[in-house]
C-alpha cells in the first residue's frame, strides 16, 4: 500500500475519480435497497449519484487535460490511512436512519481525509488539488441536505419514519416480545415447582436452566419456521428466530440466576424481585410499541404470570 503523501497528482487525480464512481454505484445501490418502501429517500440517492456523476466527469475532463486517457488503477484499498467504509448497501432490507447516517458520514469523512492530507502534502499543486477535493465533497454535503429539503417534505419524512418504525417492530420488538414472555412466564411453573419440592437451590438452578436454553431453542425453530418473510415483511428469519431464541433463553434465566446463591430463601426472594421486573419490562414493551394501553398490558401480563407463579408453588408444594 502506498502512503497518501507519496501519490502522485496522477494518482491523486485518478483515485478522486475512482473515488466518485465508487460513491455513486453505493448511492445507487442505497436507492435501489430503499425504493419499495421509501420511494421518496431513494429518490434522493438517485439525484445524488447523478450529482457524483458530475463531478466525475468534470474530474475525468481535468485529468484528460493533464495526463491524456490512460487512468492509472489505483483505489481505496490501495491506499494506506484512506477511509474504508462497511459495505451496508449488501445487506437487505436497509435500515432509513443507517443509511442517512453513512451517506453524511461518508461525505464528511472524504471531505476531511482531504483536507488532511492536502495539510501534510509538500507539493503545492498536490495541496490545491486536495483542498478543491475537499470543497467539493463539501459540496456534496450540502446538495444532499437541499435535495432532502425539497424531495423529503416533513410529512414524507414523517411517513416513512412511520414506515421504518413498523418495519422495526415486525422485524426484532414482535419476536423479542414473543420470547421474553415465552421464556420469563412458561419457566416459571417448572422453576418455582422444583424449587419448593426440593428446597435445594443447586438443583432448582439446573431445572431452570434446562427450561430456559430448551425453551429458547424451541421458540427459535419456530419463530424461523414460521415464514420466510417475503410477504409479510418481517425480515429474515434467521435473525428473527435469534432474537426470539435468546430473548427467550435471557427472560428464563434471569429468574434462574439468583438460584446461584446458597442459601434458599434469599434466593427464592431475590428470584421473586426479578420476576416482578420482568412482567413490569414486558408490559412496558407492550404499551410502547404494541398499542396497548398500559393498565390493560401489565393487567394482561401481571395476570398470567400470577397464575404461572401460583401453579409452579403449589405443585412443588404438594
Amino acid at each position: 500500500m502506498k502512503r497518501f503523501a507519496d501519490l502522485t497528482e496522477q494518482e491523486i487525480l485518478s483515485l478522486a475519480i475512482s473515488n466518485e464512481e465508487e460513491d455513486r454505484r453505493i448511492y445507487l445501490a442505497f436507492a435501489d435497497g430503499l425504493r419499495e418502501q421509501y420511494p421518496a429517500s431513494a429518490e434522493v440517492f438517485e439525484k445524488m449519484a447523478a450529482e457524483e456523476t458530475t463531478h466525475r466527469s468534470k474530474l475525468f475532463d481535468l485529468y484528460r487535460k493533464k495526463f491524456g486517457e490512460s487512468l492509472p488503477l489505483i483505489r481505496r484499498q490501495d491506499v494506506r490511512g484512506f477511509i474504508r467504509h462497511r459495505p451496508i448497501w449488501l445487506v437487505r432490507p436497509l435500515g432509513l436512519e443507517e443509511v442517512r447516517k453513512y451517506a453524511a458520514n461518508m461525505e464528511y469523512e472524504t471531505a476531511n481525509f482531504y483536507r488532511k492530507a492536502a495539510e501534510a502534502a509538500r507539493d503545492a499543486s498536490v495541496r490545491e488539488l486536495l483542498f478543491n477535493l475537499a470543497e467539493a465533497e463539501d459540496q456534496h454535503e450540502q446538495i444532499a441536505e437541499d435535495l432532502g429539503e425539497k424531495i423529503l417534505t416533513p410529512k414524507t419524512r414523517e411517513k416513512e419514519d412511520n414506515v421504518a418504525r413498523r418495519m422495526f417492530v415486525l422485524q426484532y420488538v414482535q419476536p423479542g416480545l414473543a420470547g421474553l414472555m415465552d421464556g420469563s412466564v412458561s419457566t416459571l411453573a417448572p422453576l418455582f415447582a422444583a424449587a419448593f419440592a426440593t428446597h435445594n437451590t443447586w438443583q432448582t438452578f439446573v431445572v431452570g436452566l434446562a427450561a430456559s436454553i430448551g425453551a429458547g431453542i424451541s421458540m427459535a425453530f419456530a419463530e424461523a419456521l414460521s415464514d420466510d418473510g417475503s410477504l409479510t415483511g418481517r425480515g429474515a428469519p434467521i435473525i428473527r428466530g435469534v432474537v426470539c431464541g435468546g430473548m427467550t433463553a435471557l427472560g428464563g434465566l434471569g429468574h434462574t440466576l439468583p438460584y446461584l446463591i446458597p442459601h434458599f430463601w434469599t434466593a427464592t426472594f431475590i428470584s421473586f424481585a426479578v420476576v416482578a421486573v420482568e412482567l413490569a419490562v414486558i408490559s412496558w414493551i407492550r404499551w410502547r410499541y404494541m398499542d396497548t394501553t398500559l393498565s390493560m398490558a401489565a393487567f394482561q401480563v401481571m395476570v398470567g404470570g400470577a397464575l404461572v407463579f401460583i401453579v409452579g408453588i403449589l405443585i412443588g408444594s404438594s
